[in-house]
């Protein structure tokens, strides 16, 4: 990697995009540096990370925890400066600490900052799914203006991002952009582009039909056969909630319709995402199960860089299967096409209705059916209003919370 040093903010460095973002930047010490790693809640963890990687800056989200995490720093004789909440981590990935970001915060949480590395003109490795489905339009334009560089490391987008040369030139523009020069090529000026194909496991339910899916437990729903993720996304797996968040992320990624968008289920989750061209061309990108590739490609583009993932030996895996989602057991991801093509609000209404629903089936609370019946009934009560602003969506977003927690309320 000839590139400069880059110095790191991993946002969320406690979870499992962080650990690996971690594990990537440990292979490159004299190209990659840890500088702010920000966790949610998890002090002790948080620390175990400072101690290994000697950041300048360490972030807790919750106060409550700030006491022990500074406590904790100066037990170590460590030089790290301790802060607290998410106005300090804002201040922080919009300041010199940091050129580059990993944004692996899950939610809506998530948000502030990553819309504040975008407003600095940071390399931005996105990986908060919430920041594209709440406020997509604001984010990619956002990144326009300051030049900033968006590299998906969903594994989806990232796989769309190498098969698009458009996209590339994105990042490869960024300093040309920072400095007055060409602007970044936005992928929908990509030539004969036709449709993004994105590819979906099936999650551990895959072959269920509706009736299956009644007795789901917490721990059925977070055991993923391919993917090590938090409880969360690994829910939303699930109930293919996170295909339909991915389809309206490609969107805006992307610059392409809803209408250009499709789900395939492939349950090896070897080919990673296809692009299809008007000529008849499909591109695909393939590789094992592994973010550390994303991640990799993110920190080295337009180089590449070793990532710890190995390479894939198609003799060995045998067989690549494709099959059409089934929206009846899964109907969260029509929802999530509905929400895109309804737009405005709805995206950010989607969401908040979701995070709440998944939170109360995780602590046992609703059933795993009534997480897409909580997010449809919330979609119906709430329409699509204009997204004018940050403020319209946060409100959005709020009601569409109250609406979803009074809803489990009256189920109890």
């Amino acid at each position: 990697m000839t590139t400069p040093a880059r110095n790191v903010a991993v946002l969320g460095a406690t979870g499992s995009i962080g650990t690996s973002a971690l594990d990537v930047i440990a292979r490159h010490g004299d190209a990659l540096r840890a500088t702010v790693l920000a966790a949610g809640g998890k002090v002790d963890a948080l620390l175990a990370l400072c101690e290994r990687h000697r950041p300048d800056h360490a972030v807790i989200a919750d106060p409550a925890g700030f006491a022990a995490l500074r406590d904790g720093l100066h037990e170590r004789g460590l030089a790290t400066v301790a802060h607290c909440g998410d106005e300090a981590l804002v201040e922080l990935v919009s300041s010199d600490a940091c050129d580059t970001v990993v944004a692996a915060i899950v939610g809506a949480a998530g948000l502030s900052s990553t819309l504040a590395a975008a407003r600095a003109g940071k390399r931005l490795l996105l990986a908060n799914k919430e920041s594209l489905v709440l406020a997509g339009e604001l984010l990619m334009q956002t990144a326009h203006e300051s030049g900033a560089c968006i590299v998906p490391i969903d594994s989806e987008h990232n796989a769309i991002f190498q098969c698009l040369p458009a996209a590339q030139l994105r990042v490869a523009q960024h300093g040309a952009a920072q400095t007055g020069g060409a602007q970044p090529v936005h992928p929908a000026s990509q030539p004969g582009l036709k449709r993004i194909l994105l590819t979906a496991s099936g999650g551990p339910f895959r072959g269920r039909t509706r009736s299956d899916l009644g007795q789901v437990t917490p721990e059925q729903a977070v055991a993923h056969p391919k993917w090590s993720m938090g409880p969360k996304i690994s829910v939303d797996s699930a109930t293919l909630m996170n295909k339909g968040l991915e389809v309206i992320e490609a969107h805006h990624l992307f610059a392409v319709g809803g209408d250009r968008i499709e789900v395939l289920v492939h349950p090896q989750s070897l080919v990673h995402s296809l692009v299809e061209f008007v000529d008849g061309s499909t591109l695909a990108q393939l590789g094992l199960p592994d973010m550390r590739t994303a991640l990799a490609v993110g920190f080295g583009w337009p180089e590449r860089i070793e990532s710890g993932v190995g390479g894939l030996d198609l003799l060995a895996h045998g067989r690549l299967d494709f099959e059409r989602p089934d929206l009846d057991a899964f109907p969260c991801l029509r929802l999530a096409f509905e929400a895109l093509a309804a737009g405005g609000t709805a995206p950010a209404v989607l969401n908040a209705a979701n995070e709440v629903a998944v939170s109360a089936f995780l602590q046992r609370r609703i059933g795993f059916l009534a997480i897409p019946a909580l997010v449809e009934d919330t979609l119906a009560a709430l329409p699509s209003t204009p997204a004018s602003s940050l403020a319209a969506l946060r409100e959005a977003d709020a009601l569409a919370r109250r609406h979803a927690e009074q809803a489990i309320g009256q189920r109890a």
